[in-house]
């Protein structure tokens, strides 16, 4: 598969991951808006925090490294696969391992919620952990789809997951509400296996089909999805292992620093289960974006970079050409990042009181939440850039300078830790947010050293994205200000007729930075037109 065949393939999976991540995120967006109206926020803070953080810890630290190592370098055609799903397989008797360890944390080490607020908490935390392992089931056929670039798939099962989710969680909300905790583990069992089943489904029948011939797909039996060897080859590809081991010691600490405050929450009882609720609740509202746009196109174009570039040689070494459109993709994506982040950073500052007031009403708007959902959205800027830098820096690294870039990971989660703490004592659910934003920043200034240092010998400068053209700052200073002096004056106690005067304010400022965009920005605007855009792509091609 050639380079551009790559960065086609890479972009569309970003696009529809983007589309995914969208219908993700309103889905849950309009599913917490609709519990608020039915169980306590206490109810909220134990599954959102708690029992979440049991479940994305056990599926992260069971397959993520085996997820990075496996994707890594190579096309779909030259490795051997029965090697990899051997391999892979191996997240599944690790994920029972964390099962057990973690379940057992979480039922006798950590605080017992109120029996009458938070009913059914152990049942809970054995159903989520078994949710996990279910979860990883699928994990063989979901590195073989990424691997080759069976882009729709994710969408359409994971939306049909979610779709099955949310049904059960309304369903059970209205209808049994006494059950507690046993409505969010139900509806949790029934998304994993959902998920489960679509991948399963789907390879059945694609490998029986003629596609799968003509595309020489690796595999041509349900046999072949299971663990077994074959004459004359080692059980698994001890380089690939070794890779993998790198990337797993690297898993803990990445870990700490994505869930950080979630721990912090949980093991140190820095906030009561209420105020971790309206926290987490204030913490998804402000991510969407972060997460329908940015993480899709991390996971994508991580991808593009690992199968173009050749993972721990130098610039010099590698074919020109790919090298060149690497660092023009790196360059565009970090421009277009940085607008999305700066946008988001701007607006939302003047309007996070009314997105809360709308949303939650005085459970939300009331207290800490306006100034938790402002903080992050200054966060939400430095959660970009580090999304696009660190897909560079993981995609290109050699085995060596992962394992050093792990004491690096170490040092961070420390001090983060020590952040969290501290700062939690001192100003609530915002240090979380000022913890994430310093440690974001430090990850930030080492991805962008390894990149100047990594296109140091060739003529090409990507970090030159991070340079906004004057005028589109301009448009973003003043339109901060306007909408901030336009808060002052119309909103949120005056009633609608204000609030509506308050939004097409920001509306008519957010036209002037689009159009300001579309000015000076041409070279993004080609990018996103021809990269991002499918159904436009397609007709360039």
């Amino acid at each position: 598969m050639s380079s551009q065949d790559v960065l086609k393939n890479a972009s569309t999976l970003a696009s529809y991951n983007v589309l995914l991540q969208m219908v993700f995120r309103v889905l849950t967006f309009l599913l917490n808006a609709f519990t608020l109206r039915f169980v306590s926020k206490e109810l909220i803070g134990v599954v959102n925090v708690r029992l979440t953080l049991l479940y994305s810890t056990l599926v992260f630290l069971s397959r993520e490294a085996f997820r990075r190592a496996c994707l890594s370098g190579g096309s779909g055609k030259t490795r051997s696969w029965r090697q990899v799903i051997n391999l892979l397989w191996l997240t599944l008797p690790l994920g029972v391992l964390w099962g057990v360890l973690l379940g057992c944390v979480w039922l006798w080490l950590l605080e017992v919620p109120d029996p009458q607020t938070v009913p059914f908490y152990s049942p809970a935390v054995v159903l989520f952990a078994l949710a996990g392992v279910q979860e990883l089931l699928a994990e063989p056929l979901w590195v073989l789809a990424q691997a080759h670039m069976f882009v729709r798939l994710k969408v359409v099962a994971e939306s049909l997951a979610m779709i099955a989710k949310c049904t059960v969680t309304v369903v059970l909300v209205v209808s049994a509400s006494e059950w507690g905790l046993y409505i969010f583990s139900a509806a949790h069992l029934v998304y994993t296996g959902a998920l489960v089943l679509c991948y399963l489904v789907y390879f059945l029948r694609f490998m029986a089909s003629k596609e799968a011939t003509e595309k020489s797909f690796p595999l041509q039996s349900v046999g072949d999805l299971l663990p077994h060897t074959a004459n004359g080859e080692p059980l698994v590809d001890w380089t690939l292992a070794r890779l993998t081991w790198s990337f797993y010691k690297q898993s803990f600490l990445k870990q700490i620093l994505t869930e950080g405050e979630r721990y912090v929450m949980t093991f140190l009882n820095v906030l009561s289960f209420g105020d971790q609720g309206v926290y987490d609740i204030v913490n998804n509202l402000g991510s969407m974006v972060a997460r329908f746009i940015f993480l899709p196109i991390e996971e994508s174009f991580y991808i593009f970079f690992a199968k173009v570039l050749e993972r721990g040689r130098d610039v010099k070494s590698q074919n020109q050409e790919d090298v060149r459109m690497a660092a023009e993709v790196l360059q565009c994506l970090l421009k277009l990042v940085l607008v999305i982040g700066l946008t988001i950073t701007v607006f939302g500052y003047a309007y996070s009181h009314l997105a809360l007031d709308i949303y939650g009403g005085t459970l939300l708007s009331s207290g800490a939440g306006p100034a938790l959902l402002q903080c992050y959205c200054c966060y939400v800027l430095l959660l970009a850039v580090n999304g696009v830098t660190e897909c560079f820096v993981f995609a290109t690294m050699s085995q060596e300078e992962v394992d050093k870039y792990n004491l690096v990971m170490l040092a961070l989660s420390v001090s983060f830790l020590f952040l969290s703490y501290v700062l939690t004592w001192w100003s609530g659910g915002v240090g979380f947010i000022l913890a994430n934003c310093l440690n974001m920043g430090l990850r930030i200034l080492h991805s962008l050293l390894y990149v100047r240092r990594y296109f140091l010998s060739s003529p090409w400068r990507p970090l030159q994205g991070l340079l906004p053209s004057p005028f589109l700052l301009l448009a973003l200073g003043v339109s901060a200000v306007v909408t901030v002096v336009s808060e002052g004056f119309f909103c949120c106690d005056s009633g609608w007729l204000l609030r509506l005067v308050h939004i097409s304010v920001g509306a008519a400022c957010l036209l002037n930075v689009l159009v300001a965009v579309l000015l000076t920005e041409t070279q993004l605007i080609q990018f996103v037109r021809t990269q991002l855009l499918p159904r436009y792509r397609k007709k360039h091609t």
